[in-house]
């Protein structure tokens, strides 16, 4: 996997780190929880431009969201005990698709 990729990678589970940090903030209520979940969003943003200035735009922002999305759905059943209804489970397969699709037509 070349740089670009692996920046993206990090970037997208530091996706997933501020989505879960925002729920635990409780609304941005907790001090130390805000202060490391805007940390990781700024972290984030970093490594997807710096993604971006070799993948294209269109691909390197889908998997980003494609990485927070299914990571964040994982995380929301595994820490918050959120559903495991099939057709959630489906769907998040299905981003998973189309993650693997994007990486196996980009250059």
């Amino acid at each position: 996997m070349n740089r670009a990729w692996m920046w993206l990678v990090v970037a997208g589970l530091l996706e997933v780190a501020w989505a879960i940090g925002l729920k635990a903030s409780d609304g941005f209520r907790k001090p130390g929880v805000s202060a490391l979940t805007v940390a990781a969003m700024i972290a984030s943003f970093y490594g997807l431009a710096q993604a971006l200035k070799v993948l294209p735009v269109g691909t390197g922002y889908a998997v980003w969201t494609g990485i927070g999305a299914v990571g964040t759905a994982i995380a929301g059943v595994v820490l918050f005990g959120e559903s495991r209804e099939l057709g959630r489970v489906l769907s998040v397969l299905l981003i998973v698709a189309g993650i693997v699709g994007l990486k196996i037509s980009s250059r």
